[in-house]
């Protein structure tokens, strides 16, 4: 675990809301000069705390209006292997995510979809036909709340 100061903390709270803030801006906000915060974020990212700046897209605003979480759990653990799954899944553009869980899953996707009609296809003719799945549950999302996580 990296030790962190109040101004690191402050640091990631600020990258957190919006990871697009110039170094100059992030030390005005936080009171230390641009070429402090810059030395900051780079021992953030040198020590494996800041993990790159990601784009969120909106995908609704993309055409694709419904978001269904999938539980995953394979037929035959022993006869495929989990990485030929993994990268099968992986291949199917509407598979945001690929989470392996422990539980009564084996594996947990976000999956996104035109609507409803769009993902009944992508269910049955990409992922019901992957190498060894078994039972499958679908949680489609109503909303999404972001939250910036442990911070401290």
């Amino acid at each position: 675990m990296t030790d962190l100061d109040d101004l690191d903390r402050a640091l990631l709270r600020a990258l957190a809301q919006d990871a697009t803030q110039s170094a100059g801006a992030l030390g005005r906000a936080l009171g230390l000069s641009q070429p402090a915060a810059w030395r900051r974020i780079r021992k953030l990212e040198a020590a494996g705390v800041l993990r790159g700046r990601r784009l969120r897209l909106n995908a609704e605003k993309l055409g694709f209006g419904v978001t269904v979480f999938l539980g995953i759990k394979l037929a035959t653990k022993g006869r495929v292997s989990l990485e030929d799954f993994e990268r099968a899944v992986s291949a199917i553009p509407e598979v945001q995510r690929v989470e392996h869980v422990l539980g009564l899953y084996d594996y947990r996707l976000r999956v996104v979809a035109r609507d409803l009609p769009d993902f009944e296809r992508v269910l049955r003719r990409r992922i019901m036909t992957l190498p060894g799945v078994g039972e499958v549950e679908a949680n489609v999302l109503l909303s999404e709340e972001r939250r910036l996580g442990p911070i401290g």
